[in-house]
């Protein structure tokens, strides 16, 4: 995979799907939609007590479900009974996901984990070795990209970064996770994945060229045009990316 070439860079990607207008984010209807638009799918994956990846962003349950609660003391049983945002749309697993997609398009899959690395990097890559498609993985974590280096080392890795205003992380992880000090030796990166907010930034300078740079998360086409030249491709909602404007206008004047 020269990844240069790949869709990684080639095609903006859609961040938990295409949402909005009562479809919700992580939703396998998200999903459908960046589907049909052939469009890559960012998501989001995280693990239930019991340890089963499931695909949604929050610790709490309370934005998507509206129930008092976190993901990580929910079991199957409990987001069984839980729509998100009022809708017919529940929260899936990362396994029905990957059947879900079945290959039609690429995913970047984010990995959330502060805690403990192994357990549910473990079940991740779990699923994934039995999948067809096409998936790079990324997280704020290096220790987890580091645990895929070791253990699936074919997988392309990217490393996410901020400037982690609002994390609540100590001032020596900030510190070192938004320089991304520990890319060297630890997680490695095939690529880096900035906030869109934090850019342009000295800390990347030495990535442009070297590995691809995405961003996170374009929600206007002021805001893309703002980093062109500052990143080989974007995560995007909210809006419709500049490309598929122009791709949508000449599929259209082919009809």
């Amino acid at each position: 995979m020269n990844i240069y070439e790949s869709w990684l860079v080639k095609t903006p990607i859609a961040h938990r799907g295409l949402f909005g207008d009562g479809v919700p984010e992580n939703s396998l209807a998200a999903f459908k939609l960046a589907i049909k638009k052939k469009l890559p799918i960012e998501l989001d994956v995280t693990a239930l007590s019991d340890g089963t990846p499931v695909v949604f962003h929050d610790e709490r349950l309370a934005r998507m479900t509206g129930q008092d609660g976190f993901i990580s003391s929910s079991t199957l049983a409990d987001i069984s009974k839980l729509k998100l945002q009022g809708t017919k749309e529940k929260i899936p697993t990362f396994a029905e996901v990957l059947e879900f997609v079945d290959g039609k398009v690429p995913l970047l899959i984010e990995i959330k984990n502060f805690g403990k690395v192994g357990p549910l990097e473990k079940a991740v890559w779990k699923e994934l070795i039995k999948y067809d498609g096409e998936y790079v993985i990324e997280s704020f974590n290096p220790y987890t990209l580091e645990w895929f280096k070791n253990n699936a080392p074919k997988i392309k890795r990217g490393q996410l970064a901020c400037f982690f205003r609002d994390k609540e992380i100590s001032g020596i992880k900030k510190f070192a996770l938004k320089r991304m000090l520990l890319n060297k030796k630890v997680s490695e990166p095939n690529f880096v994945v900035y906030d869109s907010a934090d850019m342009p930034n000295k800390y990347l300078k030495k990535y442009y060229g070297v590995i691809p740079v995405l961003t996170y998360t374009i929600k206007s086409e002021g805001e893309e045009i703002r980093l062109k030249g500052f990143c080989d491709n974007i995560i995007f909602d909210s809006y419709t990316p500049i490309a598929l404007q122009k791709k949508e206008k000449n599929e259209e004047s082919e009809q």
